[in-house]
């Protein structure tokens, strides 16, 4: 005898039990959209969290970050112990409050990025370039956190 599964069947012919987990779904894709910068605002704005990439090699990190529609001004950067800090704002488009739209995806607000440096790095020659939208960031490092090689010799 073969028997149907229907691993929902007996909490739809419940009724409240249904909307107990469609509630719970919703709340955890509320978790989720918070945890990944997608959470919307109670005002219809949606917060975010500008993509970064960060990078190293033997002489320095690299820390790559895009905000598009963003200029260097709206940006600042902040090093403290061992913590670097992107903070920065961008601003919603005065002609929006002027035009009808249907749909509106991308994302305005402030944000804050902090990164904890996994070595230390030379502060005073620390460099910031924005082009095209995008934040580099280099930050050399210091000559104890850089890799030294060991001659091994025969004894």
């Amino acid at each position: 005898m073969l028997t149907r599964w229907e691993p929902f069947g007996s909490i739809r012919r419940r009724g409240n039990v249904w909307n107990e987990l469609t509630t719970m779904q919703q709340e955890m894709n509320r978790l989720f959209d918070e945890f990944f910068g997608e959470q919307r605002t109670e005002f219809g704005e949606s917060a975010w969290l500008p993509v970064v990439d960060v990078s190293e090699n033997e002489a320095e990190l690299s820390v790559r970050a895009e905000l598009p529609g963003m200029t260097q001004e709206d940006i600042e950067l902040n090093l403290q112990d061992n913590v670097l800090t992107i903070t920065g704002e961008k601003k919603k488009d005065i002609q929006q409050d002027k035009e009808n739209f249907h749909r509106i995806e991308r994302s305005f607000g402030s944000f804050r990025r902090s990164f904890t440096l996994p070595c230390s790095v030379k502060s005073e020659e620390i460099s910031a370039s924005f082009k095209d939208g995008v934040l580099k960031i280099t930050l050399p490092k210091k000559e104890e956190a850089k890799p030294q090689k060991i001659e091994v010799t025969k004894s």
